[in-house]
């Protein structure tokens, strides 16, 4: 259906070095879309472009941090240089840790909010500023449902509570930018199999986090595109400021 098409688009995609970035920047090249790949990696980010270059679409790579406000907007504008007027972006760039919450030093609770939290708010606020000109663009924040749950067994307070705060920050872009037609919107997936899920601390509840999904198995990285492509076609021309939970039904539970 051409509703979900985005041929003649250009997105620019943070954290598309790897898991659910880089499933999703490869998902929008096969929906039509000219992608630009934004991450720390290096090797990650290039393997991404090889992926989506041998499905006929341009691609660009972009290494930086999502903390660095200035490179962000630089990035951007290698970004409309190289591929034209930005129109879509999706921020995936983020971490994940362990540590229980009285224990924990503010350094590393920091760290995760200026990442997930700053980080995301940055990319946002440097992607808006080309398109709220143009008043026409589509912004999709990747959270997770552990900004609607509380996960059993893991002591992760600081990702919580940033990941909550991008779910809230993402309908409070939205508010601010519908009168200019800039949608934004969040994703909120559950336990997916990416890297941040084969972290040596979480190995031993795979078993758990399988059990406790309706569905029985974590989603795999590609099915976080279909939400993303939703997101950011006009088959959701009328949504903007929602949270979409893509967990196997967890949260129901």
């Amino acid at each position: 259906m051409t509703l979900f098409r985005l041929d003649g688009k250009v997105a620019f995609v943070t954290g598309a070095g790897s898991g659910i970035g880089q499933g999703i920047a490869v998902g929008l090249a096969e929906a039509g879309a000219d992608v630009a790949c934004f991450g720390r990696s290096e090797a990650g980010l290039a393997e991404t472009a090889e992926r989506i270059a041998a499905l006929g679409r341009k691609a660009l790579v972009l290494t930086g941090d999502v903390t660095d406000a200035a490179r962000l907007a630089a990035a951007v504008g290698e970004t409309e240089r190289a591929l034209g007027p930005l129109e879509l972006a999706v921020n995936s760039a983020g971490v994940a840790a362990a540590t229980p919450a009285e224990a924990m030093a503010q350094a590393d609770f920091q760290r995760i909010i200026d990442i997930n939290l700053t980080g995301t708010f940055l990319s946002c606020q440097a992607q808006a500023q080309v398109m709220l000109p143009r008043r026409r663009g589509a912004i999709v924040n990747i959270a997770s449902m552990s900004g609607t749950i509380v996960n059993r067994g893991l002591t992760q307070v600081h990702y919580n509570a940033s990941k909550a705060a991008v779910i809230h920050l993402t309908k409070s872009l939205a508010m601010e930018w519908a009168d200019r037609n800039i949608r934004v919107n969040v994703i909120s997936p559950g336990y997916t199999l990416t890297p941040m899920n084969r972290r040596p601390e979480v190995a031993e509840q795979v078993k758990q986090f399988e059990a406790d999904t309706p569905m029985g198995r974590m989603a795999s990285v590609e099915e976080m595109v279909g939400p993303a492509v939703f997101l950011l076609s006009q088959a959701s021309s009328f949504c903007t400021g929602i949270d979409l939970l893509v967990d196997g039904g967890f949260s129901c539970w």
